[in-house]
């Protein structure tokens, strides 16, 4: 398609003498392989008619070797038609080992901070995104030459340690602590929530007292506040570690919220200095945003001198600035944040950070209810920790795959794409739905249907790895044209993917590319029935780069293919 878009740059501005970028689409195949809607767009400042425009280009444009057609539709839009032979030659110049990437972000540094979970109660279902989303990411950066950096920011301090302390002392035993580990943990956090929020509705505040002296504790060093952090903490990051390595996800630090809290007492002191901050009667800090259009200030620091997230995260930007450099940080944190982190990017502006700071944030995951309305998934809904739900997952692709020789690894394989194809299945920003059924259909929008698609290519080229090469020079590729044209789409779609930080866009185009060679399968034998030796190898040598694709464009969304299915 550059190639294409270049040709008819090259050729707008012989015509014209303007230079202008070309944007090319895919056609109803009736009308051709490819459009454009230059015409239309530079009409106005030529001073001409678009469709005048159009002809003239389009007269130019059959006058090259590439085109087979050349016309015009509507008010000037031009639909155009090339030789599969002249895709197979563009195909094999663009080729190679590392088909579907680019160095445009080289030289670049982003920090990529997932899934970021808090360690106060076992790995929830409202983790799953950040992970996902966060290390498709990853990937896309990587993808694009961008030195990525990726950091697990834990919420490993603050108030939900003073919730922890006083729950396990007040509800729970080394017994119980030792039997269940984090899902105890997880327990008592919840119970001391609940009995916060009903001493608060009786106007009472002994429990809540006690939480922030445990908090202060530890702030100030005390030795038995810190060794109750860490034990914590060990028990809930093995848990967490548990199952990034069953989602197949990593990160290089895991610098959480303790790391920094020396760092964020310091950082707000220096902002009181400066006169960024400004400290309240009760002693409490804000720094004031009115100027970034906020009348509401981001308060920094409590009247009792206790650390906020804010103070955590305006150490985290400082560090970052100091030891990584970073042209780009992306935080993977939900829709519900998009406030806080408007508020905390101003604050960075006002300290004359330039480094681009991105929230991608995206919505909920709904389930549906007895009654058929969709609500957020929650715990009173049914599953809920992460653990049960790849659990239930592994044995619904049990189900998926009953009879059939499919090994237990390939088998998390599947459950393991049907989970994270579904949080790739529409824009990030929506909300999606989570339905067993769909989420493991082998027909229609769905990880085990592009998996699927995947395995039956890697079978027919494993089936035929002795097939002897032949000329191919004599073939048309003309059976082949549709799955060529989307072959050459790819690298563009990993580069809108990544510039847009938009993974469903590489969703998108691998469940088009299933479809497409599925209608393929249904007119064109591969390598069975009445095929020559040279119809034979010059199909496989298609299927092996369509093999490539699959397996590189699932690798960008972290799912992996299995050898059967």
């Amino acid at each position: 398609m550059n190639n294409i878009a270049q040709i008819i740059k090259q050729v707008l501005f012989d015509v014209f003498a303007v230079d202008h970028d070309i944007h090319l689409s895919r056609p109803d195949e009736q009308f051709g392989d490819y459009a454009t809607n230059i015409a239309l767009q530079v009409a106005k400042s030529l001073g001409k008619n678009p469709r005048e425009v159009a002809e003239s280009l389009a007269a130019k444009l059959r006058e090259t070797t590439i085109f087979t057609d050349v016309n015009i539709a509507g008010p000037g839009f031009i639909n155009l038609r090339v030789s599969a032979t002249s895709l197979v030659r563009e195909l094999e110049q663009q080729w190679g080992d590392r088909f579907g990437e680019n160095q445009s972000g080289a030289g670049k540094t982003v920090v990529v901070e997932y899934p970021s979970p808090n360690m106060a109660k076992p790995y929830s279902v409202g983790h799953l995104r950040p992970g996902n989303q966060g290390w498709a990411v990853k990937r896309l950066m990587e993808a694009t030459g961008w030195k990525v950096i990726t950091d697990n920011h834990l919420g490993d301090y603050g108030a939900p340690f003073g919730v922890w302390v006083t729950g396990f002392l007040k509800l729970s035993s080394e017994a119980a602590l030792e039997r269940d580990g984090v899902y105890e943990l997880g327990r008592v956090y919840i119970a001391t929530k609940q009995a916060l929020k009903e001493e608060k509705e009786r106007g009472e505040s002994v429990l809540a007292d006690e939480v922030q002296q445990w908090l202060i504790k530890l702030e100030n060093g005390d030795e038995q506040a810190k060794s109750f952090s860490e034990r914590f903490n060990r028990i809930s990051l093995a848990h967490i570690h548990t199952v990034m390595n069953r989602l197949k996800i990593s990160t290089d630090y895991e610098l959480g919220e303790a790391f920094f809290a020396p760092y964020g007492k310091a950082a707000v002191q220096k902002l009181l200095e400066t006169g960024v901050a400004v400290q309240n009667d009760d002693g409490s800090i804000i720094v004031p945003l009115d100027d970034y259009g906020f009348d509401v200030p981001l308060l920094v620091q409590k009247s009792n001198g206790a650390a906020l997230y804010a103070t955590s995260d305006l150490a985290t930007i400082l560090y970052r600035e100091e030891h990584w450099h970073p042209d780009k940080v992306i935080y993977c944190v939900g829709a519900e944040q998009q406030f806080y982190f408007t508020q905390l990017f101003a604050m960075a502006k006002k300290l004359g950070i330039t480094t681009d700071l991105y929230h991608l944030w995206f919505g909920f995951i709904d389930q549906l209810n007895d009654d058929g309305t969709r609500a957020k998934m929650s715990s009173r809904k049914g599953v809920i920790l992460m653990e049960e739900l790849l659990d239930k997952a592994e044995q619904r692709a049990r189900s998926v795959v009953a009879e059939r020789d499919v090994s237990d690894e390939d088998i998390k394989k599947i459950a393991l794409g049907a989970i994270k194809f579904s949080d790739f299945s529409a824009d990030r920003r929506t909300n999606i739905l989570f339905d067993w059924d769909s989420i493991f259909a082998l027909t229609g929008y769905s990880g085990p249907y592009i998996q699927y698609a995947a395995v039956r290519v890697n079978k027919i080229l494993g089936d035929n790895i002795d097939t002897e090469p032949a000329e191919t020079s004599e073939y048309d590729y003309e059976a082949e044209k549709a799955v060529l044209a989307k072959l050459l789409g790819y690298p563009e779609v990993v580069t809108l993917a990544a510039t847009s930080i938009e993974p469903h866009k590489v969703a998108t185009y691998l469940h088009e590319l299933a479809r497409e060679m599925n209608r393929y399968y249904e007119s064109t034998p591969v390598a069975m029935g009445d095929v020559t030796v040279t119809q034979k190898w010059a199909r496989l040598g298609v299927l092996k780069k369509v093999s490539h694709v699959f397996t590189h464009g699932l690798d960008l969304l972290g799912i992996e293919i299995p050898s059967r299915m």
